[in-house]
């Protein structure tokens, strides 16, 4: 699955237009690389994503191309988070 779908499926960001900006402006990392909004992810991948000074680190723990809203949760596991990506997700 692409990054950028990934994250707006599993609602780590809500829109998939602001997860691919994210993507191509080098604020998301896949594996402890830059990522394009392309990159493929796969179970096991680790995420970290910058939106200015919040960070939150997160593991990919199931790739879905559908899930309700109530399961997006289970699709990956947060590693590192400060408040302010908390927030973002909640």
């Amino acid at each position: 699955m692409r990054l950028d779908k990934f994250l707006k499926v599993s609602r780590i960001i809500k829109r998939r237009t602001v997860a691919k900006e994210a993507c191509d402006g080098g604020r998301v990392m896949l594996n402890g690389r830059v990522a394009k909004a392309g990159a493929e992810v796969k179970e096991g991948d680790i995420m970290e994503i910058r939106f200015g000074s919040r960070v939150g680190r997160y593991e990919v723990a199931a790739v879905q191309e559908v899930v309700r809203k109530e399961n997006a949760a289970e699709m990956y596991r947060v590693l590192q988070e400060d408040e302010g990506m908390l927030a973002e997700r909640s």
